[in-house]
């Protein structure tokens, strides 16, 4: 694991070098990013930007007024040694007159600024898990978990980010023409002076948005590998446990961290020399101003009340300048935050839907017809990563021309040896993926041309590696469903599974903790079968879902389902010889293709391949049983060429992470 991680560390930083050269436009890719929040905000951005022109319009009349007040109210005072009541009365109308209109400015500003921000975070986030949802299966194979938390949260989070400063930026253009035009009209040659300074302001911003953008866009990407070591250690916390290898976990992360640490610090050291010359700048501004005007007053040529309306005019725009360098300190990260969650929503691979329903009770027919299927390989024969949607990649083969046809009512045990693609072929069934080539069809209707809501009405899978919420039992049965209590009773009566939930403190009501965590694994996969059988499926999947049940508690499960009323159709993965005699029919498959199909006693005696199996998987069986340990699979007679076919057994347990 650990190698795997440095492999990917090394590849986010490679990556960020090569593409530097396309961050050398993030100043007109962030516009573009800000325009699109205008854009989809549009009066809360208007009214936030309108209190930040009401801040710098009445910011800029505050200037003439200590223009005024300075000639008016000051100067006659020291020369006359005394000032009248209604001077200082005007005076300090005057002066609160500008601090409330500036307190209303910057409280509209913020406020409808800070909402604008939350609410299209709040919208891209849904956006982002709505295309998660929509995806298919072979696309999450080929992402990690860290990564698309990443996208959903921090991608989403930095996209957004300028967003509180911009109103009070584009209020600051206002206020700098604005007060460029004051400048102008009381003394051109200081205003001069003071305007040199915006051109170095520009080659500042140019030089940091080269400098910072490669390295802002390899720090947001290791965020989401630390988050991806630290969900798989998490979740493998089991493995890491009782193989003793928490210190090796530890120094997995500490690696990954340090990695992101070092990036941040160097995102950190450019934004360190940013931010203090964009301080510096308008301040030497001032002080040009200062010493150009003394000299000014001095020969008459400007009254005492232009030059402090000039000097706090230009120390007024030191704000607006700092607003700047706000955006733009942000605007790479942003960028490159922005182009993570578009990734994510431009993700081609979901899956249509018709608008055919499904009509009718009982079991429902089954027809495969020419199934193929297969994935991107995870690596070459040199070991580089090859997880991508790079439709030109290696693809090994699970599935290969399957034909398939179940009659309604029928309990149809599949079995063949490791990697023959038998969990691949139960969510092809179940349209969790499509298949390259063929079609699968429920009653005759293909499953594409269905309306969304058909399959999950209709059919339900019990994969083997079952998933528990962190919820109440109801509240797993039923997930929110409205589904009564006496029908959640039943399915887990048949699910052989209300013996232990009533000896639960609270019964349906009792919680069963993050994954299930108070069941065993057994009891879990019963709950999972409940939740499935509650639904009253008219097709039931069981991708060797009873596993870790006892045989006989197994066998009056499998009982129970072909005694109900309903009559589903029900196609099981089966290991254990006792599940497999009780189906109507065997269908064996070996390499992705069905070798043979009939009872199990004419399988034994046509099918030299399924009679070594299923001898094997008894053998194992009698062996574990002496010894008191669950039963394992039987070695696959697979083509060594072929060994990552075995994957293909593994698509059903990896959809329940």
């Amino acid at each position: 694991m650990a190698q795997g991680t440095a492999t990917a560390g090394e590849r986010t930083g490679e990556d960020a070098d090569d593409s530097s050269a396309a961050h050398r436009g993030v100043f007109g890719r962030g516009m573009k990013v800000l325009w699109t929040a205008a854009r989809t905000e549009p009066w809360i951005f208007s009214v936030a930007v309108a209190g930040a022109m009401l801040h710098a319009a009445v910011t800029v009349a505050s200037a003439s007024v200590l223009g005024y007040l300075t000639d008016h109210t000051v100067i006659p005072a020291f020369e006359r040694g005394s000032t009248t009541a209604a001077a200082l009365v005007a005076a300090a109308a005057l002066l609160m007159a500008v601090g409330l209109g500036k307190a209303a400015g910057i409280a509209v500003r913020r406020m409808l600024a800070a909402l604008m921000q939350f609410r299209l975070q709040a919208r891209y986030r849904r956006a982002v898990a709505r295309k998660y949802l929509e995806l298919p299966l072979s696309w999450h194979h080929r992402h990690p978990t860290g990564q698309l938390l990443s996208n959903a949260n921090a991608d989403v989070e930095a996209a957004w980010q300028p967003l509180a400063p911009l109103p009070m930026a584009v209020g600051s253009v206002f206020m700098l023409v604005i007060a460029s035009v004051a400048m102008l009209v009381t003394d051109p040659l200081l205003a001069a002076v003071a305007f040199v300074v915006f051109p170095l302001l520009v080659v500042v911003n140019v030089v940091f948005q080269r400098r910072v953008s490669p390295m802002a866009s390899r720090a947001q990407a290791l965020r989401a590998e630390v988050s991806g070591v630290a969900h798989e250690s998490f979740d493998g916390a089991l493995v890491v446990k009782t193989l003793g290898r928490e210190d090796t976990e530890t120094e997995r992360f500490t690696e990954s961290a340090h990695r992101l640490r070092d990036a941040l610090i160097q995102v950190g050291r450019m934004r360190s020399l940013f931010d203090p010359v964009m301080e510096a700048l308008p301040n030497f501004g001032v002080l040009a101003v200062l010493l150009l005007g003394m000299w000014r007053l001095s020969t008459g040529a400007i009254e005492p009340g232009d030059l402090v309306q000039i000097a706090f005019l230009f120390t007024l725009l030191s704000m607006p300048i700092r607003s700047f360098g706000w955006i733009l300190g942000d605007l790479p990260r942003s960028v490159v935050g922005w182009d993570r969650v578009q990734s994510v929503l431009r993700s081609e691979g979901s899956m249509g839907h018709g608008t055919s329903t499904l009509d009718g009770t009982g079991g429902l027919a089954l027809s495969a017809r020419g199934v193929v299927f297969s994935y991107a390989d995870s690596y070459d024969s040199d070991g580089r990563d090859l997880m991508s949607d790079d439709a030109d990649a290696p693809r090994t083969t699970v599935l290969d021309g399957v034909d398939l046809d179940i009659d309604p009512g029928r309990t149809v045990a599949l079995v063949g040896p490791t990697g023959s693609g038998k969990s691949t072929l139960t969510t092809v069934l179940m349209r969790l993926v499509d298949p390259d080539e063929g079609t699968v069809s429920y009653d005759g209707t293909d499953v594409r041309d269905l309306a969304r809501d058909q399959i999950p009405r209709h059919a339900a899978l019990v994969p083997q590696s079952t998933f528990v919420f962190e919820d109440t039992v109801r509240g797993n049965v039923t997930l929110g469903e409205d589904i009564g209590d006496e029908q959640v009773w039943a399915a887990l009566r048949l699910a052989r599974a209300d013996g232990f939930i009533a000896e639960l403190d609270g019964g349906l009501d009792a919680p069963l903790g993050e994954k299930g965590t108070t069941l065993s694994g057994g009891q879990r996969q019963r709950l999972a079968l409940a939740r499935a059988v509650v639904r009253e499926p008219r097709l039931l999947v069981l991708d060797d879902a009873t596993s870790a049940v006892d045989p006989q508690i197994e066998a009056q499960i499998l009982a129970g389902l072909r005694e109900r009323g309903t009559s589903a159709t029900v196609i099981v993965v089966a290991y254990r010889r006792a599940t497999i005699e009780l189906a109507d029919e065997v269908v064996y498959l070996e390499r992705g293709r069905v070798l043979a199909r009939g009872t199990h006693a004419e399988l034994l005696e046509t099918s030299a391949g399924y009679n070594r199996l299923v001898t094997a998987y008894e053998r194992a069986s009698a062996e574990n049983d002496a010894a008191g340990a669950p039963v394992p699979e039987a070695p696959a007679p697979v083509d060594p060429t072929r060994r990552a076919a075995v994957r293909g057994d593994d698509l059903t347990e990896e959809t329940s992470r």
